[in-house]
């Protein structure tokens, strides 16, 4: 006799579950004592940052029901550059899809890897890596979802391999990174450490920390490979001389797009609109002419409706715990235990708590401005080197980004794929709790050879 089969899990509906984050955040406001830091402007980053040991209570600000779901608004509005990156950029690649330059590209790397499919996965990753690692590539990887599904099909991968060869290893890339200057970069300069300081011993664990993730990502694709099919029926054209412009176009774009990310001080709008005269320089070279780029753009805009509306909903949680005036006091709370502990054992904690906080505060450039004037004084104090507070942030925010249903953009990307967030969990969640182990190595590391 058949046992009945146990019902999966399954999480709501992801709009639902960020409402629900929302909602949360709204109650916490009426739970958690209302505190904040005195701020100043910091000249060697340009943000403003927290003045450690300024941490005092205030006027209690509970966010209600209504104030909650204005929040949702309020979100998509306070993420505008990034929505309209999201946007633009969706727009864009729209435009380079519909020369067909995409397909052929598939089905040429497709015919090249013949017999050696697997292989696809350490050059995507690879590439999705030093995206992270140079730019902290996220919103970016939400128009290409749709090509790598395609290119996932061809090769009989489930969706759920696209996500990981993409935005899997780009989060990795930036935890591990360097010279990410949304995270070490500004970390470093908030801890007044010289830039690339450490590069050497961070490339090491980032090398080992991709080969972690890849290998476990082709073992995974090759256990759950169904039958490869041709998309869209028969075979594809081969490669023109014109999709071989378009594609340096687009690579040129991406190179122009991190040095101005690292060298002309760049933000969302700017990538905006580099993407955007991309595409319309695509459109223009492809033939589509103005009516046909603008159509392009258009279903672009529609396709990546969805993407923006989640990575609005997942800022409003941070909207709400703002209104409350609670954000400060979860990490007052968080980092004040530290200070009884052993030097190992508060480096480890700082991982946790950075971990903790990247929750609601889900960016890490927001959390680096909003911790690490907290943990270097602290730091000192206990004696612990202040590169290994870097690494801690480094570790804590940006692994979590692989894992927490706050952050906008992984929720978008799992949207688009049609992967649901238990699935990405049932897979990530081993992975993270190795790569969490691997930061607490190279932190037990630093520690002991004094980085």
């Amino acid at each position: 006799m058949t046992g009945r089969a146990r019902p999966r899990f399954r999480l709501p509906h992801p709009l639902v579950l960020l409402s629900g984050c929302v909602l949360l955040a709204a109650a916490g406001s009426w739970v958690l004592p209302a505190g904040e830091y005195d701020r100043t402007l910091d000249e060697a980053t340009g943000r403003t940052v927290v003045v450690a040991g300024t941490y005092h209570r205030v006027e209690r600000s509970p966010v209600g029901p209504f104030g909650a779901v204005v929040a949702l608004p309020r979100g998509l509005i306070d993420a505008a550059d990034v929505v309209f990156l999201v946007f633009l950029v969706g727009g864009a690649f729209t435009v380079v899809d519909e020369t067909g330059t995409l397909k052929r590209g598939v089905g040429a790397l497709v015919r090249l890897l013949h017999g050696k499919d697997l292989m696809v996965i350490p050059v995507v990753s690879l590439f999705f890596a030093m995206g992270g690692v140079v730019e902290n590539m996220q919103e970016e990887i939400i128009a290409l979802v749709p090509v790598l599904l395609v290119l996932s099909t061809r090769m009989g991968f489930t969706p759920l391999v696209a996500v990981a060869m993409s935005a899997g290893a780009a989060f990795v890339g930036s935890s591990f990174s360097p010279i990410n200057p949304f995270q070490v970069q500004i970390a470093q300069k908030l801890a007044e450490l010289p830039l690339l300081s450490g590069a050497g011993f961070r490339i090491v664990f980032l090398v080992v920390a991709l080969v972690l993730w890849v290998g476990a990502t082709m073992r995974y694709a090759a256990m759950t490979r169904i039958e490869a099919h041709e998309v869209g029926g028969g075979r594809t054209e081969p490669l023109r001389g014109t999709d071989l412009l378009i594609l340096g176009i687009v690579v040129a774009t991406f190179v122009v797009v991190v040095l101005g990310i690292m060298l002309w001080d760049w933000g969302f709008n700017e990538l905006s609109a580099a993407f955007f005269i991309m595409g319309v320089v695509v459109g223009g070279l492809a033939g589509l002419g103005v009516g046909g780029t603008a159509e392009a753009y258009v279903k672009g805009f529609q396709s990546m409706a969805y993407a923006a509306i989640l990575i609005g909903f997942a800022r409003a949680i941070y909207v709400v715990l703002q209104d409350g005036r609670i954000v400060d006091t979860i990490v007052h709370g968080l980092f004040s235990p530290l200070e009884g502990l052993p030097l190992l054992a508060s480096a480890l904690g700082m991982v946790v708590a950075q971990t903790a906080i990247h929750v609601p505060v889900p960016s890490v450039s927001g959390q680096a401005v909003l911790t690490m004037p907290v943990l270097v004084p602290l730091s000192d104090l206990l004696g612990l080197s202040r590169q290994v507070t870097v690494l801690a942030y480094q570790y804590g925010a940006g692994l979590c980004d692989l894992i927490t249903p706050t952050n906008g953009a992984l929720m978008a990307i799992l949207g688009v794929a049609g992967v649901r967030f238990e699935e990405w969990i049932r897979f990530t969640a081993p992975l993270w709790l190795g790569l969490v182990l691997l930061g607490a190595v190279s932190i037990a590391l630093g520690i002991a050879i004094g980085i």
